[in-house]
């Protein structure tokens, strides 16, 4: 498997691609025309990789099945979320009133709302197709980014989010939008969480402007509020090995939690190092460790595989030489593919 920057040639399958995807993966739009607009937005990024000025870049990356020659999943980065038109957000805030009359005391959930002009960088966009997961496959892909921002930590925010998604069953029904969201903007959730894409101007005008207490909303709704999908517990789990942590702060839709990191506090950005190759060998020993290695001349591109690291470079298997196509004595950047336990 191969992970590269998007190419114009990756439209219809990503096209594909997207028909997989359920609600709430606001970032993989179904619409051609959308996801057209996106890979030229990424195609323009990556040709200016210079630009060391944060500016709301996408960064969209294709994990390529080399052998088939098929796209079987996607991840991407935004360099800046905000700007022009604000990132939105509930931030959820314990309040306690107390009446000395009556005797008791009352402690609420109260979502706040946060309108951040001045944002942090954003990965999302992480979709990998049924038949290809499994094998240690997502957490290459979800990886990826990280090497990326290593290699290239100037064109992005100090404080890297991820906005998981949150509850929504198989019709499009989010509990917290029918019982908050749906009472303002008038409309379902998937047809809103897919505006959101394409223009932010209604939530402006339409989002509540006072703050909510969770108690007033269904108990369906309050047992929402900062939970993932049941198909995001593990990519909300490997986010956290990274270093991840939820801090409060929710989606205005469906309540999913944001998840933050300091970008140098991730453990693939903090770990990651760069060596020549110095031997390629067919096969490696079962007990050699497995990394995620990117090489980023003519173009950057990211596998993983089995490496040896010493003193003078490394020493990696000849499959994931010929998936990077790479040669000894160039440089690769690295990073073991988990944590040590």
């Amino acid at each position: 498997m191969l992970i590269r920057p998007v190419e114009e040639r990756d439209l219809d399958q990503l096209h594909e691609l997207a028909q997989l995807t359920k609600y709430g993966l606001t970032t993989l739009p179904k619409d051609r025309a959308t996801f057209e607009k996106r890979v030229r937005q990424s195609l323009r990024a990556f040709a200016d990789l210079d630009d060391a000025d944060p500016q709301g870049q996408l960064y969209l990356f294709v994990m390529e099945d080399t052998s088939l020659r098929k796209v079987v999943g996607t991840c991407g980065i935004v360099s800046k979320v905000g700007g022009f038109k604000p990132f939105y957000a509930f931030r959820l805030e314990p309040e306690i009133q107390e009446s000395k009359l009556l005797g008791s005391k009352h402690e609420h959930r109260v979502l706040h709302l946060v309108k951040n002009h001045d944002g942090p960088t954003e990965i999302g966009s992480l979709f990998l197709h049924p038949d290809f997961r499994g094998g240690g496959n997502g957490r290459v892909l979800s990886l990826s980014r990280f090497l990326f921002l290593a290699e290239y930590p100037q064109l992005f925010e100090q404080e890297v989010i991820a906005e998981m998604r949150g509850v929504v069953d198989e019709a499009g029904q989010s509990p917290f939008w029918e019982a908050l969201g749906v009472h303002f903007f008038g409309i379902d959730f998937p047809n809103a969480d897919m505006l959101s894409l394409i223009n932010k101007d209604f939530i402006e005008e339409l989002i509540p402007r006072h703050p909510v207490y969770l108690d007033l909303l269904s108990p369906e709704a309050q047992a929402s509020v900062a939970q993932v999908h049941s198909n995001t517990v593990p990519a909300r789990r490997l986010l956290e090995s990274e270093g991840f942590a939820y801090d409060n702060l929710v989606d205005i839709f469906e309540a999913g939690p944001v998840l933050h990191c300091a970008q140098r506090m991730i453990r693939t950005v903090q770990q990651s190092r760069v060596l020549p190759i110095m031997s390629i060998e067919s096969t490696l020993k079962e007990d050699h460790f497995l990394a995620i290695v990117s090489a980023k001349d003519p173009f950057f591109r990211i596998s993983g595989g089995k490496i040896i690291e010493k003193q003078q470079g490394l020493v990696i298997e000849s499959q994931l030489a010929e998936e990077l196509q790479v040669t000894i004595g160039q440089s690769v950047r690295f990073a073991p593919l988990k944590a040590a336990s």
